[in-house]
């Protein structure tokens, strides 16, 4: 009996060792998906230290660790994020809506680098016109997001939808003065203000406006702080003629003044950057005038097309980075904590003294 006894034993050990063997040369069966049971399997350790390998701030022993990396090296294995997120309740994702993006990209770049930075992943929607978020909302709440940025203006009936789902929300470069809503904006209306008042130090007494897309709600912040400015300075030779934001409508809007009954103007104050450039390249190119000398021309944005030695437009630059920055810090204390009371923050931009205009003395 004991001699038996013995002979069991020693069986025992090769059995052992035969199952370590096989768990360093498992591979997973070919077009299947590597999981982490996978890796624990190859590693020798258990699927929580995997799990706790890829958690942040999770605890594993540096040689742990060393054996798992191995093994997620030797078997491709790539963390589920949605996984994750349904342990964590967390999608790490956050929409961004943004309006006129063509004109725009900066403010995208910007915002992606920011956001992956913090380990969230951009879910864009890109409108051509604020007026189309209706078409856009249902999805976002499809894709469970953490929260969203929104370059887009939004009703007070829509944004009480995303209270009522508990999705943080943020705007840029929207202001919202009688809702409580996150937002991050330029002072549009003060830029406009200061243009106005250094093109009539120069001397000009003669205006034209050139209004963006009839819904976009910065636009119109943009032109009734210039129109409501040259009012005030008592100048009532003032036009005002629709665009779109692009260059195309630049140009014909300059064509339309020069082909009207008034004539050209002294200047033309433009809604955005690219409006401006397309007014500029009308102007010399086909109704042969000198700019400025003929015709002063501004915009607003600071757009990297305006500083083109061809254009170096007058324009007010919005430190769209640090904007940007303030809102993703915004909305991720926001995830952090919904509690958290509405903010909102106003930044001003900078006037750039191109040679697109005669600019005076401000007052």
């Amino acid at each position: 009996m004991p001699k038996a006894a013995n002979t069991g034993k020693k069986a025992a050990k090769p059995a052992k060792q035969t199952t370590a063997k096989a768990t360093a040369d498992f591979t997973p069966e070919a077009g299947r998906r590597v999981t982490s049971y996978d890796v624990a399997r190859y590693a020798g350790v258990s699927q929580s230290a995997v799990s706790r390998c890829f958690k942040e701030g999770g605890s594993v022993s540096p040689k742990t660790r060393d054996k798992i990396m191995k093994a997620v090296r030797k078997l491709g294995y790539q963390p589920n994020a949605i996984a994750r997120g349904l342990i964590t309740r967390r999608s790490n994702m956050v929409a961004v809506i943004i309006a006129n993006l063509r004109f725009y990209p900066e403010t995208l770049a910007y915002l992606t680098s920011g956001l992956n930075a913090s380990g969230n992943h951009v879910l864009l929607f890109s409108l051509d016109h604020e007026s189309e978020v209706d078409r856009i909302i249902d999805q976002i709440w499809q894709y469970g997001v953490d929260g969203v940025i929104a370059g887009a203006h939004l009703s007070k009936k829509q944004i009480e939808l995303f209270d009522q789902r508990k999705i943080p929300l943020v705007f840029i470069n929207r202001l919202y003065r009688d809702i409580a809503a996150n937002s991050v904006c330029c002072d549009q209306v003060e830029g406009e203000r200061i243009l106005v008042d250094r093109l009539v130090a120069a001397g000009h007494r003669s205006f034209a406006v050139v209004t963006g897309p009839s819904d976009s709600v910065v636009s119109q912040q943009r032109i009734s702080g210039a129109v409501e400015r040259l009012a005030d300075l008592g100048i009532n030779d003032v036009r005002v003629i629709e665009g779109e934001y692009d260059y195309d409508s630049g140009r014909r809007a300059l064509r339309e003044l020069a082909d009207g009954a008034g004539g050209l103007p002294q200047a033309v104050v433009c809604a955005n950057d690219m409006m401006a450039i397309g007014c500029m390249d009308e102007a010399r190119h086909q109704l042969g005038l000198r700019v400025p000398e003929d015709l002063s021309v501004v915009g607003f944005d600071g757009v990297m097309q305006a500083a083109w030695s061809s254009y170096d437009l007058v324009t007010v630059r919005q430190p769209m980075q640090n904007m940007v920055e303030a809102a993703v810090s915004m909305l991720l204390s926001r995830i952090e904590r919904p509690d958290l009371a509405p903010e909102k923050r106003m930044f001003s931009g900078e006037i750039v003294e191109g040679c697109s205009a005669r600019l005076g003395t401000s007052r």
